[in-house]
């Protein structure tokens, strides 16, 4: 039977208390919360580890969207702590207002749901100016820019990196000491960047408001994580922001985003063992989407591309951006589940496909007539890529309402038995629209 094949192939030893981790594997990351809006009601504590309020995501919970840049969507929960891990930096007016306009949707009582860790750094107002001077000197010096969402994401963990960063913990402290640090990085940004214009003052006077709210939220990270992991038994949900191929060191560099989405950042981003990550879910859409420029080898142009950006509504929930979109890409998935050890997969978005008479799926990459073995480093190289396809006859008929494997269209199963062949990895969900009801579990 499929589900028992599936069961065996899903199999992975787990101790008391592991991490369940989720993990997009496309380069665009608006649907990697469709699963988390299923899982984060099975979860008591769900946090977040990397990247900022770059990445947004849209979650429906009885009929109701709510936008998540930096909350986790475990907020939702009123049974789960949510929590901030030091890897992410934070926006704290893109915090509060976040927090605010979800309230206004229903939100109730994040306040005491969240805590955020004291080690997580500080992105300022000035961080957000310099990402937007950044892109203009690219656009200037070399004819194209990295088209970030000029949320200072980048501008943040360069602070970090050069150990003049400010963290939650110096914001909560003693705030003259935090003022005489922040005057120095503000001064080293005009310095760098003469054209910068910072009102320091004004800023330092919305900070010190800010500190009084996020006081109560603020905690030692490491210790609430330890105590998490090993106190009574529960489950703990980990989100990250970002797909797999926008990670700083395995994704499509230089168009990445500037930490590590990949499921290693959960223990540099939470402080915790490596020993408590348990089972890692692969969040992949049923055809290949990305937000901004950066090379895309099974993009499609043309009016398939537009059919897939249309009927999936593919702009990006920070920026509004159209996303690109082109056929599933498994030479693409099966490097991030190299990267990243998937114990199962969720296959969103599969109603997409609906009203396609033929599908496609990418599966091996050549360039200059010589098959590549793996997915190539190089951009240059990825760019001049030629893609092998393999096509399927489409169903051309609705799925939206279907509620299990076996009521998929015939050839709708064989779509998903390939990929699970292909990439040796179980299918555990199956999206075939927005709410969560319409997300099939297999086993």
């Amino acid at each position: 039977k499929h589900n028992k094949r599936l069961k065996r192939l899903a199999e992975v030893k787990r101790g008391r208390n592991h991490l369940q981790k989720q993990k997009g594997c496309n380069v665009s990351c608006g649907y990697i919360f469709y699963l988390i809006a299923i899982l984060a009601f099975m979860f008591v504590t769900a946090v977040y580890y990397q990247g900022g309020n770059n990445a947004g995501h849209t979650v429906v919970v009885d009929s109701v969207e709510y936008d998540f840049h930096l909350l986790p969507s475990g907020v939702l929960n009123k049974k789960a702590i949510s929590f901030i891990g030091n890897g992410v930096v934070i926006h704290l007016p893109g915090l509060f207002e976040e927090a605010e306009k979800n309230s206004q949707k229903g939100l109730q009582g994040w306040e005491e749901r969240l805590k955020i860790s004291d080690r997580a750094h500080i992105v300022f107002n000035f961080h957000q100016a310099v990402d937007g001077i950044q892109e203009q000197l690219r656009q200037q010096q070399a004819g194209k820019n990295l088209g970030t969402t000029k949320k200072g994401i980048g501008p943040a963990y360069s602070s970090k990196a050069a150990r003049n960063g400010l963290r939650v913990c110096d914001l909560v402290s003693d705030f003259s000491v935090f003022e005489e640090k922040f005057r120095v990085l503000a001064g080293h940004f005009q310095t760098t960047y003469p054209n910068l214009n910072i009102d320091i003052d004004a800023e330092l006077e919305q900070l010190k408001g800010y500190a009084e709210r996020l006081r109560p939220l603020v905690t030692d990270g490491v210790y609430f994580m330890h105590k998490a992991l090993n106190g009574p038994s529960k489950k703990i949900l980990v989100e990250g922001a970002n797909a797999a191929l926008l990670d700083i060191d395995f994704g499509t560099y230089p168009f990445v985003t500037s930490s590590n989405c990949t499921v290693g950042g959960v223990c540099t981003g939470l402080g915790v063992p490596p020993s408590h990550v348990g089972r890692v879910y692969g969040v992949v859409k049923a055809y290949t989407t990305r937000v901004g420029v950066g090379a895309f080898p099974t993009e499609q142009d043309n009016d398939t591309g537009d059919l897939l950006q249309s009927r999936g509504r593919e702009f990006g929930v920070t920026t509004g951006r159209r996303r690109r979109c082109g056929w599933l890409d498994l030479v693409l998935v099966r490097y991030a589940h190299m990267v990243n050890g998937f114990s199962a997969i969720a296959l969103t978005k599969l109603d997409i496909l609906d009203t396609l008479p033929e599908i496609k799926i990418g599966i091996a990459y050549t360039a200059d007539g010589k098959p590549l073995p793996s997915f190539p480093a190089n951009m240059d190289v990825l760019t001049k890529v030629q893609v092998t396809y393999e096509t399927f006859p489409g169903w051309c008929c609705s799925t939206e309402g279907v509620r299990s494997f076996d009521e998929l269209p015939s050839q709708a199963q064989a779509y998903i038995s390939f990929i699970e062949n292909f990439l040796e990895v179980p299918v555990k969900w199956v999206g075939v629209g927005k709410s969560r009801e319409s997300m099939i579990k297999l086993f």
